[in-house]
């Protein structure tokens, strides 16, 4: 059975109502499944399923982010139940996004790199599950969109400026190969959370989203049709590698 619309789905579908103009993405005249956003032959949301984790996520999105095909953060709200997203807004935050940050069952960490942080914010590489208060789940603040729009947002919202930031060292390149960051050590959305589950302890469900993203980033590539055929692997194995990932995860609880 299909799994309902989420967070992302539902942010894309306002996204869209408001739009004056056609989103005029490259590969805009493929035809795309309106929940995935891939190449029609492509949908993998036959495939999705829910994860059991302690984790929560906010993504709070750039503007156009949202309607990008490329976008990881849905890959994200595909997989973590509890999962919020809203438009970012430097004037007018959404109330509702606001009353997360505060809600008493939710200790909030953004996800970011230490470099950024003011003086005085707390930096740390593991959310410290053992010393939460009784009851709180961790909620994990993604800012999803390109670098500098990234950037911007924490720069200019101030209900963010005083939050434990959780920040990462990967010493492993970035694999997301459709929109590059300005800099080698960028990573996707995506990838970022997996390190933010890693950095809760739930490791196979950090790899979980690891193969979900490989198996959207092939895809992708896969309805774009610009490699050789012969550097193109076949879905399956992504797929394989996903449900072998899932199946990891589940045994681990």
């Amino acid at each position: 059975m299909a799994l309902a619309p989420h967070a992302v789905h539902r942010l894309y579908e306002y996204r869209k109502s408001i739009s004056t103009k056609p989103f005029g993405a490259r590969g805009k005249k493929l035809i795309r499944c309106p929940l995935c956003l891939l190449g029609a032959q492509f949908c993998t949301c036959s495939l999705r399923r829910q994860l059991t984790t302690q984790a929560s996520f906010l993504l709070i999105m750039y503007n156009d982010e949202v309607i990008k095909p490329t976008n990881s953060g849905r890959l994200i709200a595909d997989l973590i139940p509890d999962t919020y997203a809203f438009l970012w807004s430097r004037t007018e935050p959404a109330a509702e996004m606001l009353a997360l940050l505060s809600n008493e069952h939710y200790q909030p960490f953004l996800v970011f790199p230490a470099q950024y942080a003011n003086p005085g914010q707390t930096v740390l590489s593991q959310v410290p599950m053992a010393t939460l208060a009784n009851g709180k789940r961790p909620l994990l603040i993604m800012l999803d969109g390109s670098w500098r729009e990234a950037i911007k947002m924490f720069r200019k919202s101030a209900y963010l400026q005083d939050l434990p930031i959780l920040s990462f060292d990967p010493n492993t390149l970035a694999t997301y190969a459709l929109r590059k960051g300005s800099h080698d050590f960028q990573l996707g959305t995506a990838e970022v959370a997996s390190l933010a589950l890693a950095a809760m302890g739930e490791e196979a469900n950090g790899k979980a989203l690891t193969a979900w993203f490989d198996l959207f980033v092939e895809s992708s590539l896969l309805g774009r049709n610009r490699r050789c055929r012969e550097d193109i692997l076949p879905i399956s194995e992504f797929t394989d590698a996903f449900e072998a990932a899932y199946r990891a995860a589940t045994l681990e609880l």
